[in-house]
Parts: C-alpha cells; sequence; structure tokens
C-alpha cells in the first residue's frame, strides 16, 4: 500500500495550534480548502447569471451574499467532510491517502465527531435568514443529497455523478437568492457544472483506484480505466456545450462566449498532460479547476454587464 497521506505533516495546524483542536480541523479539511472553493464556486455562478437583477440587487447587496455563500461553503463543506468520514472510517483505514484522517485513524471518536458535524450544522442553519423563502428550501433539501452520497461508492460505479448533483447545488441557491425564482439558463448551468465535476472528479478518484479495486469501493475511475480520457473528453464537452446554451439562453453578450475559450483550453491542457496513473499528477490537475471556475465566473458577469 503506498504511503501517500492527503495530511501534510508539519504545516500551519501542526504548528500553531493546540493539539485538542487540531483533529476537528484536520476533519473539517481546513488545511485542504480546495473542496471549498469548488462548492462556493456555483454558488458565485448562479450570482454571476443573475446579475443583471443589480438594479433590484444592489452591488454591495451582492458582495455580501457572496461573502455568506463562502462562509455557508465553508461550513457545509466541513459538515459534509465530517459525515462522510463517520460512514467512511472503515473503508478510509484501508486506503494509504486516507489511513492517516481523524476518525480513520483514531484520532477522534464518533461521539465528538457526530457533535461537531451537529454544530456546523446549527452554524449554517443561521445564515438561511439572510435568504428569501424559495431559495431557504433549495438550500434545506440539498441536506438530502448530502446525506446520502457518501453510500454511493458502495453500491455504483457513478458516486462522481452523485457529486456533481449535490456539489452544484449552489447554482440554483446563488440564482435564486437574487431573483427569488429560476429560469432556464439556470438549470443549463447547473448542468454545466454537473458534467464539469464529473470529468474533474473522475481525475480525482484515479489516485485511489488501486485500493479501491481492493476493498471493493466504486468509482468512474474503475468503470472506466483505461478509457478515462476519452470519457473524461466527452463529460468537458459537454460541459462546454452547455455553458454556450446558457448564454444563449440567458442572451449574454458575444463577449462571454469569447471568454469561454480559455477555460476550454484549460481543461483541454488538462486533459492531456494529467497522468492518470500518478496520483500528484492527479491531484495537481484536480486542484487547477479553481482557476477555471473563476474564470467561468468572470465571464459570466462580464457577459451580464456588457
Amino acid at each position: 500500500m503506498k504511503q501517500n497521506s492527503d495530511i501534510v505533516k508539519d504545516d500551519w495546524i501542526d504548528q500553531k495550534l493546540p493539539s485538542y483542536v487540531q483533529p476537528y480541523l484536520r476533519l473539517a479539511r481546513i488545511d485542504r480548502p480546495i473542496g471549498i472553493w469548488l462548492l462556493v464556486i456555483p454558488c458565485w455562478w448562479g450570482m454571476g447569471l443573475a446579475y443583471n437583477s443589480i438594479n433590484i440587487f444592489p452591488f454591495w447587496d451582492a458582495t455580501i451574499l457572496a461573502l455568506i455563500f463562502l462562509i455557508g461553503a465553508t461550513l457545509m463543506r466541513s459538515a459534509g467532510c465530517t459525515w462522510n468520514d463517520i460512514l467512511d472510517r472503515h473503508i478510509d483505514a484501508k486506503v494509504a491517502r486516507t489511513a492517516s484522517r481523524p476518525l480513520a485513524s483514531g484520532a477522534i471518536s464518533v461521539a465528538r465527531a457526530t457533535i461537531f458535524m451537529f454544530f456546523l450544522l446549527l452554524i449554517s442553519a443561521s445564515i438561511l435568514i439572510a435568504l428569501n423563502d424559495f431559495t431557504r428550501i433549495l438550500a434545506i433539501s440539498s441536506l438530502t443529497l448530502v446525506a446520502i452520497y457518501p453510500a454511493m461508492k458502495r453500491i455504483t460505479f457513478w458516486p462522481q455523478a452523485f457529486l456533481g448533483i449535490t456539489f452544484n447545488w449552489g447554482v440554483l441557491v446563488g440564482f435564486s437568492a437574487i431573483t427569488g425564482t429560476l429560469m432556464p439558463a439556470t438549470f443549463t448551468l447547473y448542468a454545466a457544472a454537473f458534467f464539469w465535476t464529473l470529468g474533474y472528479d473522475t481525475i480525482y478518484a484515479h489516485q485511489d483506484k488501486e485500493d479501491d479495486a481492493l476493498i471493493g469501493v466504486m468509482s468512474t475511475a474503475l468503470k472506466f480505466g483505461s478509457t478515462s480520457k476519452a470519457w473524461i473528453s466527452g463529460f468537458y464537452i459537454s460541459a462546454m456545450a452547455c455553458f454556450i446554451l446558457t448564454g444563449l439562453l440567458a442572451d449574454l453578450s458575444s463577449l462571454y462566449f469569447m471568454m469561454l475559450a480559455v477555460p476550454a483550453v484549460l481543461l483541454t491542457i488538462q486533459l492531456y498532460s494529467v497522468n492518470l496513473d500518478d496520483p500528484k499528477s492527479c491531484l495537481l490537475h484536480f486542484r487547477a479547476n479553481t482557476r477555471i471556475g473563476c474564470w467561468i465566473l468572470v465571464a459570466l458577469v462580464i457577459g451580464q454587464l456588457l
């Protein structure tokens, strides 16, 4: 079993914080914020798509809402990771990359982790006060998806697809938080985010494919095997097609469509550069998706403004 733990020893958590706090921050993945960005970016996409409503939703209010979504994404991602680790603690103990996680290693008990998770959910619930009624319903409905996602790897080779459905719910929430409703372009943007996630999380899943095969955990990485790059290519092409359709439905400016050339090139480079048999390469290219997501956000905002 390869020694490639996803927890970096002697980092700022080990050096700066008391030992009794460290397991909770590791459990919440605060040392690895990539998941926070990939969760909040779809929320900001939804806001960007709704930016033409700025006359009824002032810029300052939009800025505050964006910060609220960042805080909410941090809390919900932390709660989701905690729930995932509670359910997967026995599996994690058998996988090289995850064996040193707090629950898998025994650094924290299931009872303490559960209390911590409910504390995070309680704080998250208080954020709903800032949202309109329709958006509250949308946000709360995502909890069912979050709750059942960790079980998907046990029953299907497509847990990455379920992650795409769950992780990008923020597109709908971000748009409705400004407009109080949804429109066809919101759903095509959600579809674009879904295919994007399906692609990058298949790359991420290749890190664990050897251990997953041994312990019976399923993933798209195992399902696609040597044809993974062809599948990922299809997912990214589908994502770009949905981004284009979103622009057409929302009547975005021509500059939006021109700006889409950059993420298209970056995704192509990612696909052909990644070595799916090298965990470090998979992680590196997985993390690069934050830049792609931010570029699309800028394209959406500019497409509305111009």
